[in-house]
């Protein structure tokens, strides 16, 4: 098949298309800027991929006419207004922005602080989480968000099989500076960054509403979590380490079967009690390895959940979800090893 990318330059949309180049059911990759007027070399913009593609001018009927579906790896806010006739038209589209995964305008446009696409749009959109979902049928997808994807992962079986008090929820997330995107800021400096550990957008990150949102869907009762945000000095990788108290009369087996019963048949994610992960196990794949533990004195419920943000958080479940929504192997194009040493 023939696939559209609009935003190869992004780190997220680069990793995208380095997974597409090696897809086996992707033929050709046509490539398209936005904002762009006319075609620009890839070689320039991005020499070390080492490829001699040209990066086409943003023609919607262009890309319907030449493509079976298209990637948006573009910021927040931008497919708001550029999908519009891609939706309109029913043609596949997967969405590796916010802006399509909130169901509520007040609540997109609380958090983002932009305005929201119409509920219409918003209605027709399909929450591409895949491992709890799937896209088959779907021509809208709203890749989730990389926070929300290590944090539903690691919270799923307890919200699911209601083993926690559901007002009991702690986040602890750390990222890596990719996860900011490529755009300078005095929180990504190098000088400030290295060596250093930075608390960021406590409680206020955009990613939130999204976890609530899901979480919701499985226990209406989840009102809030506590949310906190670490920059780490490294390049790749999400670990989220969360806590919850267990209901009165949870036991170690109860936790670990919720575990076993939603992950044993998936294919990305591990799960194992009282082993927990570390960055590098992950980085450089398509993974989520999950470690947890019920604490007997306590009764904390500690679960540590670890992805490679750019690949589990982004290109790599947008590449599931390619695979979802065109009845393809699971792990179609996503034989990854970790990045070694």
């Amino acid at each position: 098949m023939n696939v559209g990318l609009v935003g190869v330059t992004g780190y997220s949309g680069s990793v995208l298309y380095e997974l597409l180049l090696r897809h086996p059911n992707v033929d050709h990759i046509n490539l398209y800027g936005h904002a762009q007027k006319a075609a620009q070399s890839l070689a320039k913009v991005l020499p070390k991929l080492r490829r001699s593609d040209d990066i086409l001018p943003y023609d919607p009927a262009d890309i319907m006419k030449n493509n079976q579906m298209v990637f948006f790896a573009t910021s927040a806010g931008v497919t708001t207004e550029l999908a519009k006739p891609f939706i309109d038209a029913n043609f596949p589209v997967i969405d590796l922005a916010g802006d399509y995964r909130l169901k509520n305008r007040d609540v997109y446009h609380k958090w983002y602080k932009k305005d929201a696409p119409t509920q219409e749009y918003l209605n027709q959109s399909h929450y591409g989480l895949t491992d709890f979902t799937s896209s088959k049928g779907s021509t809208y997808v709203a890749n989730p968000g990389c926070y929300a994807t290590t944090t539903i992962l690691a919270l799923a079986p307890l919200v699911q099989n209601h083993l926690i008090d559901p007002s009991s929820i702690i986040v602890d997330a750390k990222s890596g500076t990719s996860g900011a995107g490529k755009k300078l800021t005095e929180l990504t400096h190098f000088s400030q960054t290295n060596e250093n550990l930075q608390l960021y957008k406590v409680n206020q990150h955009q990613h939130i509403p999204e976890i609530v949102q899901q979480l919701k869907e499985w226990d209406e009762d989840v009102p809030y979590i506590q949310f906190t945000t670490t920059l780490l000095p490294l390049t790749r990788g999400i670990m989220a380490s969360c806590y919850a108290k267990a209901k009165p009369g949870i036991t170690e087996e109860d936790v670990r079967k919720a575990f076993v019963r939603t992950y044993s048949d998936d294919t990305f994610v591990n799960a194992t009690e009282g082993v927990f992960p570390t960055l590098k196990q992950v980085v450089g794949t398509n993974f989520c390895d999950i470690g947890y533990q019920l604490n007997p004195v306590t009764h904390q419920i500690f679960i540590v959940s670890v992805i490679d943000n750019l690949l589990k958080g982004a290109a790599g479940q947008a590449i599931q979800n390619l695979n979802q929504m065109f009845d393809l192997k699971a792990d179609a194009g996503l034989d990854l090893s970790p990045v070694l040493p």
